[in-house]
């Protein structure tokens, strides 16, 4: 399983390295897998939650060549992330593994900036 994964996440990195950021990205599916995934129990659009708001994290990778490797890997290896109280724990995965949904939710929360 955990092969399977490292594999997937591997794929799915090369083909987002691959694929223009400037691609559309499809808003209302990509913040309804935001939602289903539990991503916004944590982060908000915009405010602070118990975790950095979205548009932050845009801010914060705007420009550079590996934001989306970076958030992948955020979002699918459970590392280990500071929480508002200072505590550390490990960073929640998602579920699904349709590689375009996650490919657009990733280009959906980088373009929030």
């Amino acid at each position: 399983m955990m092969i399977r994964t490292t594999l997937s996440a591997a794929g799915l990195a090369v083909m987002l390295m691959a694929a223009p950021l400037a691609q559309a990205v499809d808003a209302d599916p990509a913040q309804a897998l935001a939602t289903k995934e539990g991503c916004l129990k944590c982060h908000a659009l915009d405010k602070k939650k118990q975790a950095e708001p979205l548009k932050a994290i845009a801010k914060k990778l705007s420009g550079k060549p590996d934001a989306e490797a970076i958030v992948l890997k955020q979002i699918t290896t459970g590392v280990k992330v500071k929480m508002e109280d200072g505590t550390e724990e490990e960073h929640k995965t998602i579920k699904t593994k349709d590689d375009a949904e996650i490919k657009n939710m990733i280009q959906w929360i980088l373009s929030l900036k």
